[in-house]
């Protein structure tokens, strides 16, 4: 296992415990505040418009679903990869940030399945891209023993784009009941600030040459496309925990497509039901990010996914009422604040700094296509056995997993009282 090379001789223990966030990390994280503001008010309208709207049933709606969860798969490795071989994760990033970007306008006059479809992928591809580089620059400007806490923070700043975008399609699907196309332009717009703060303030961090320059070596040929990464026997053991979890991890528009249809709520209000969730990641995405530093990322990752049995039974259970739907909210935040950014930090350390963008991305698209056949296979058993049936059936499965998920992860990582050393 490799870990960033930073020296320490200068530092106590006492100041790596207090050493801040980088400004680096805060603007990233500003970039994706902007950049979720613009996805998620689209996302809080998305299942509405294309189940009421399009008319699309449950399973070719699970179909869009699954590329919206996992169509990314495709290219994070190529995204990572770049981001490594040319040493500049930013560029690559933006690239990807602003592919997304144009086609919030190119929703508006589409109303054909395959015309959205198409759209919808290219967003994804741009989200493919720009994961791991990202991650990688803010691993990159982090102290190891603080990852936890920076990927925290950062999420933390995407989360509260993510509360922001979805109130804002409320606030105008309140005033102006089923006008989808304002809400297109607006997360346009946002999604353009994102993109001028990446440009401008945010620096070209370069991981290769940084590496370098502290070791007193040559650059050195750029990393090649390689699956020996997954030699690793931890990383690899990651991958495929990440994975069988992934596959058992059903789509957020389904879950509220749920609650939905169970308390026969107000389709003006159905943004809302993303607030919930979102506000509750803010609000535990640095707590939660500190605690990984201490106890373990693996054993804070593995606890998420029994958050999000307790999400599905919320959801799936006989019982109804705006308690339990609160509940449910709150359940699934919880395990993205347990998981998000924790799988980022677990493979960023398990690889070597100059290849980690290709590592971080691995495991990302492993978790990514898992998603995507989750949702096929969960749009099928909706099909046939009904909503409430299909989340039980899967919180059952998951329930099952999790114990494999810890054999394959425990004593999987360097303990993060051994990273102070």
């Amino acid at each position: 296992m490799y870990l960033t090379e930073r020296p320490s001789s200068s530092r106590s223990a006492g100041l790596q415990v207090k050493q801040r966030v980088a400004g680096t990390v805060i603007l990233m994280g500003l970039v994706s505040m902007f950049t979720d503001i613009s996805s998620e008010s689209v996302s809080a309208v998305l299942p509405l418009y294309l189940t009421a709207v399009v008319g699309l049933g449950p399973l070719a709606y699970g179909f869009i679903d699954g590329i919206y969860q996992g169509v990314s798969a495709l290219v994070r490795i190529l995204g990572g990869w770049l981001a490594d071989a040319g040493d500049h994760p930013k560029w690559v990033a933006f690239s990807g940030y602003g592919l997304s970007a144009i086609t919030r306008l190119a929703l508006i006059p589409l109303h054909s399945f395959a015309a959205i479809t198409a759209v919808i992928t290219t967003d994804r591809l741009g989200k493919g891209i720009r994961t791991g580089p990202r991650d990688a620059v803010i691993a990159a400007s982090s102290a190891p023993e603080s990852l936890g806490r920076a990927f925290g923070v950062h999420r933390a700043l995407d989360t509260l784009g993510a509360v922001i975008g979805p109130l804002l399609a409320f606030c105008i699907l309140y005033v102006v009941p089923g006008d989808y196309k304002s809400v297109f332009v607006v997360s346009f717009a946002a999604a353009i600030i994102g993109l001028a703060v990446l440009l401008i303030f945010v620096p070209d961090v370069r991981p290769r040459r940084a590496r370098a320059q502290a070791n007193g070596t040559t650059l050195g040929k750029p990393p090649r496309p390689s699956f020996a990464l997954l030699a690793d026997r931890r990383f690899g053991r990651l991958v495929l925990a990440a994975g069988l979890l992934g596959i058992l991890t059903v789509g957020d528009g389904f879950l509220y497509l749920a609650l939905q249809h169970r308390d026969d709520m107000a389709v003006k209000y159905f943004p809302l039901l993303y607030v919930g969730t979102n506000f509750a990641y803010l609000a535990l995405a640095v707590p939660l990010g500190r605690l990984s530093d201490r106890i373990g990322r693996a054993k804070v990752f593995l606890t998420g996914h029994l958050f999000l049995i307790a999400a599905y039974v919320c959801a799936g259970g006989p019982a109804a009422g705006a308690g339990l739907t609160i509940a449910c909210l709150l359940l699934l935040g919880t395990y993205y604040a347990c998981t998000d950014g924790t799988l980022a930090a677990l493979s960023g350390m398990l690889v070597d700094p100059s290849v980690r963008a290709s590592g971080i991305s691995t495991a990302q698209t492993v978790q990514a296509g898992a998603r995507f056949i989750s949702s096929l296979g969960f749009g099928l058993i909706w099909t046939l056995a009904g909503q409430q049936s299909a989340l039980l059936i899967v919180a059952v499965a998951l329930a099952a997993v999790i114990p494999i998920g810890w054999l394959l992860l425990r004593n999987n990582e360097t303990r993060p009282e051994a990273l102070a050393a």
